[in-house]
């Protein structure tokens, strides 16, 4: 009989469920321990509560101007405006979650499904690094190390501070804090600083392309540089067009027409040197260092203990108007390359052999050559290297490769092979220019151009610059006179040879100054014709009878701080001044007889928006409104018949000085305008002060050296170096209307006992006397 098999037992499964919970009940114990380990610092130190709650980032500190528009940043490495999350525009949003993590906003720091995608396939399908990640990686997280075992560390690192970002702040919160972080390249620190340099905007107006490009550079900036390589960044740009197709966040019609476009970039690089109101920025930043050692930073754990204007972040509210800059610094631009040309026409070896020096022996140009080799920034350079003077010597008559200021080129520069010795020499051929707009009743500075171009030329000739104003100085003689002897602009002196004896005023010898052309016509003049004619005899007069000590008085009220001697010979502009003083001074006549001082930042913030400074007002009453009202009347006359009448007329288009040297011309300018034009001695200097009820602008042109200079008046007088300026930037400060810049006549006192209607005064000495000859009285 045959023999029963028996059957093999069913095999049991139960061991195998056995053990697959035992393993991942371990890898979960084991994920948990990892994490609770790393929390505890066992993989290097974690940030804190404080740290996690207030980030320590390096934040540039901004310069604001009065329209709202930042001018400029403060930064050393970290140029970062941080910037809310309702600023940042949907667009960009939706083309950074479709890209970089598909399923923010369900998951928790930490996207499960990519990070194990990523271990399964060993990181062949993408990363699992989700946007919260990647924040903590900048944050928190040092350079990615080479090392596989420390890198593990830091990932694991990464996912405990990104939980722990989770739990901390909103989703929105955290996609604007690593939006704010990301470093774009060319010192593009954070989303707004990016769409500023790469695209001249602020990041509420990007277009969907444009965010696209910006996007595609968060996974990698050096490797996608849109300035480098369009073509590998355009392709990039269009991957994450189509990642926001595949969302659902574009249709297909609008991915293939957005990817079909052009890639535009307008490369805006911001720093020191460049952009809007350099050398003002440069001003602003002597203010806070001087506001930084008189306000010391509340004491706080970890912190500095002393403000740092290139890393705290702090907001500076300056009174610059930045449509107002721009006119001025475009009218200097204008005007100066124009006025140039004609300069090295003039200047030209057959023309000047000792160009662009005029009038001056060798032994003097030696002089002024050492001198400016002595104090360059090579000289310094070389000198603190230890090499001696004859060492130094030599190397500035090598040849050498160097970039330098161009007025001709594009970019304003070009390149090219000279000695450092020629190259001082060629930038001493450069007439300089300066500018400041105010308004007097404020005293808010609107428009400061210190110079021609700041990355070569970093003297601002607004504050440090001092140079004699000539017959700008004028105005001061004639209003202490109105003010102390009571004289009117209708009053008469003669135009004839006018002597002040030695021992008198201080003078050691007598002291008879003659007019510009050399010529006294023996006419009477009226103040007013006399003042906008620059009659130097009828000053002289006005200067003998108040005295030079009541001339001192008032102009230090006015604001003028520089050496003024108490002599007879201020009268015709001897004295040293600086724009920035002159526009105060002259300020006070439009503000109805009170200095109000010049003021460029209102308010200091800091990061938080805690105001840490706000500007209290300057003023000082120096002149009744009756007397700066007639101030004001005489100078009018500049501009209706005198130096100054070239801002009305349009009548000298044929005129070779007009056509190519009076930028702009004709201006054609009807509304009130008083002003003084100022030309010093040999033509060193040309100045032009201009003033509208709310707002009184400076002009300044000259050499580095005052042997630079024109050989003739002709275009040597401020009415053509300077007035030029000043008549463009009104033409465009007219053209937006937005400004505000006033047509309108200047306010006059009620019940005026100075007379300053010089018709009505006329007419009146007619009707009592119709046989008096007027013509001698000057009027």
């Amino acid at each position: 009989m045959a023999k029963a098999v028996k059957k093999k037992a069913a095999p049991s499964f139960g061991k195998f469920i056995k053990w697959f919970w035992i393993l991942f009940g371990v890898g979960i114990l084991s994920v948990v321990l990892l994490f609770f380990v790393a929390a505890q610092g066992w993989f290097g130190e974690m940030p804190t509560f404080e740290r996690l709650e207030n980030p320590q980032t390096n934040l540039a500190t901004q310069i604001i101007s009065s329209d709202g528009q930042t001018l400029g940043k403060f930064y050393l490495n970290d140029n970062r405006t941080p910037i809310p999350f309702d600023s940042i525009p949907k667009n960009f949003i939706e083309a950074l979650v479709a890209t970089e993590d598909i399923r923010y906003y369900s998951h928790s720091g930490i996207d499960a499904r990519g990070t194990l995608r990523a271990l399964v396939s060993l990181g062949g399908k993408g990363g699992a690094s989700t946007i919260t990640q990647q924040l903590s990686k900048l944050l928190f997280t040092e350079r990615a190390s080479s090392n596989k075992v420390e890198r593990v560390k830091q990932k694991i690192k990464e996912w405990v501070i990104a939980t722990r970002l989770e739990r901390q702040y909103t989703k929105e919160e955290i996609l604007a804090m690593y939006l704010n972080q990301y470093d774009f390249g060319y010192a593009a620190d954070g989303i707004r600083s990016a769409a500023k340099i790469y695209f001249g905007k602020e990041p509420s107006y990007l277009k969907v392309e444009e965010s696209a490009v910006l996007v595609g550079m968060l996974n990698n900036s050096s490797l996608y540089n849109p300035i480098r390589r369009k073509e590998l960044v355009k392709k990039r740009r269009n991957l994450v067009l189509s990642q926001m197709h595949v969302a659902d966040f574009i249709t297909e019609k609008q991915k293939d027409s957005l990817q079909a476009l052009e890639m535009v970039i307008r490369f805006n690089p911001e720093s020191h040197k460049d952009g809007l109101a350099t050398y003002f920025r440069m001003y602003v930043q002597g203010f806070m260092n001087d506001w930084i050692k008189e306000n010391p930073k509340p004491a706080l754990e970890g912190e500095r203990d002393k403000w740092n204007i290139y890393l705290d972040g702090l907001k500076i509210y300056t009174t610059i108007d930045s449509r107002m800059q721009r006119n001025a610094e475009s009218a200097v631009t204008d005007h100066m390359k124009n006025l140039q040309a004609e300069f090295f026409h003039q200047n030209t070896p057959d023309r000047n052999k000792t160009a662009p020096f005029l009038d001056l022996k060798q032994n003097q140009i030696q002089s002024i050559m050492k001198r400016a080799m002595k104090s360059s920034d090579r000289w310094r350079a070389m000198e603190r290297a230890g090499k001696s003077e004859s060492e130094i010597e030599a190397s500035f008559n090598e040849k050498t490769q160097m970039t330098v200021f161009d007025w001709t080129s594009e970019t304003q520069e070009k390149d090219t092979v000279m000695t450092p010795m020629d190259s001082i020499r060629y930038y001493k051929t450069f007439l300089r220019s300066a500018m400041l707009s105010m308004e007097p009743q404020t005293g808010h500075v609107k428009a400061w151009v210190g110079g021609i171009d700041y990355k070569h030329f970093q003297y601002d000739n607004v504050y440090q610059g001092r140079r004699q104003a000539g017959s700008t100085f004028k105005p001061f003689v004639y209003a202490a006179a109105i003010d102390q002897l009571r004289r009117s602009p209708c009053d008469s002196l003669p135009d004839t040879q006018y002597c002040i004896e030695a021992e008198k005023h201080g003078n050691v010898e007598p002291w008879c100054p003659k007019n510009s052309d050399g010529k006294y016509s023996g006419k009477n003049y009226t103040l007013k014709k006399a003042l906008a004619n620059s009659v130097n005899t009828v000053t002289a007069q006005l200067i003998d009878q108040v005295g030079p000590k009541s001339v001192v008085s008032i102009v230090r009220n006015l604001g003028l701080k520089g050496e003024i001697l108490e002599v007879p010979s201020i009268a015709l502009g001897t004295p040293d001044s600086n724009l920035y003083e002159m526009v105060g001074a002259y300020g006070t006549f439009a503000n109805q007889g009170v200095f109000v001082e010049p003021v460029m930042v209102t308010r200091i913030e800091d990061k938080n928006g805690t105001v840490l400074y706000e500007y209290v007002p300057k003023t000082k009453d120096v002149l009744s409104k009756e007397v700066a009202y007639a101030m004001v009347d005489l100078m009018k006359g500049v501009t209706e018949g005198g130096s100054g009448t070239r801002l009305r007329h349009a009548y000298q288009k044929n005129n070779r000085v007009y056509k190519e040297i009076i930028t702009g011309y004709p201006y054609e300018l009807s509304n009130p305008i008083a002003g003084k034009t100022g030309t010093t001695q040999n033509q060193s200097d040309g100045w032009f002060m201009g003033m509208v009820p709310n707002l009184v602008t400076g002009v300044w042109v000259g050499g580095e050296e005052r042997s630079v200079r024109f050989k003739s008046i002709t275009y040597g007088q401020g009415a053509a170096m300077a007035l030029p300026i000043w008549g463009l930037y009104m033409k465009r400060n007219y053209e937006n209307e937005d400004l505000g810049i006033s047509k309108r006549d200047f306010v006059k006192p009620k019940n005026m006992s100075i007379k300053v209607d010089c018709k009505k005064v006329r007419d009146e000495i007619r009707q009592s006397d119709p046989e008096d000859d007027l013509d001698d009285l000057g009027i």
